[in-house]
């Protein structure tokens, strides 16, 4: 049992499976090109194969850690994606087959890396929570004013644009992502509206650069904080290791004086 402990936890058969992904994902794609249809028969060849790779190494999981395997939420992430792989993508089910391109976000799994940022993503949920909060009232003070300010307007262009409170907050969604808002939008309600512009440079301010910096501090607080207990795990592990050591080495002594 630890000859298989140190094989499923081993480097090589880490980086072996990160392999096996990388080039599942490339063989996947193929089979949306005119390749892939000529040779369709090679393609779901090699899927099984691959797929029998995954679902051997799952088992050999299961075989040493039993069930403590599911108590990782990256295990039971990876067993459910191989699990939804042997689903008969037959008839009805056919449209399962898309879903096989899900293996390769076993990446986010295996890779320590990856697994730090959604990590990272998981803590940081409460504080954007807050700030989606914020966000959602600056857009619903914003949308009804907007409806209420541009929307009553005849011309055809602030009726689609401001003429509800949904179409109003669309629009908004729009300048806030700075896709055309400029000449797209801005500008045709500024020639109905000349002084427009003292609504939507702070809107762009507060929404687009003040919200996007509070998402990115947040997120790189929460990897900061799940640096720093990856560090306390790993010096706590490294005392309990030297605590290990020096009991074994005492019980040598202990063993030698009475010897003595």
């Amino acid at each position: 049992m630890s000859k298989l402990t140190s094989l499923v936890e081993a480097k090589l058969f880490q980086n072996f499976l990160i392999a096996v992904i990388l080039f599942n994902a490339v063989t996947l794609g193929l089979e949306t090109t005119q390749f892939g249809k000529d040779n369709a028969s090679l393609l779901h060849k090699i899927d099984t194969v691959i797929l029998l790779i995954f679902t051997t190494e799952l088992l050999l999981k299961l075989i040493v850690y039993r069930l403590k395997f599911f108590k990782s939420g990256w295990n039971c992430f990876d067993f459910i994606i191989v699990a939804i792989s042997w689903i008969p993508a037959g008839g009805a089910l056919s449209v399962l087959r898309a879903f096989r391109i899900l293996r390769v976000l076993r990446l986010f799994s295996i890779v320590p890396q990856m697994r730090r940022v959604i990590g990272a993503l998981g803590h940081s949920l409460p504080g954007m929570a807050s700030v989606i909060g914020v966000l959602g009232i600056v857009f619903y003070v914003s949308a009804v004013l907007t409806t209420k300010l541009f929307g009553q307007h005849p011309d055809p262009n602030m009726q689609e644009w401001f003429g509800s409170l949904g179409a109003s907050a669309y629009t908004l969604f729009q300048v806030m992502t700075l896709e055309s808002w400029s000449m797209g939008i801005v500008r045709p309600t500024m020639e109905l509206f000349p002084e427009s512009w003292l609504f939507f440079v702070p809107f762009i301010i507060i929404t687009s650069f003040a919200v996007l910096n509070l998402f990115i501090g947040i997120i790189v607080d929460a990897m900061q904080v799940m640096h720093e207990e990856e560090v306390k795990t790993e010096k706590l592990s490294a005392t309990k290791e030297d605590i290990v050591r020096l009991e074994a080495k005492l019980d040598e002594l202990l063993k030698q004086s009475k010897n003595d």
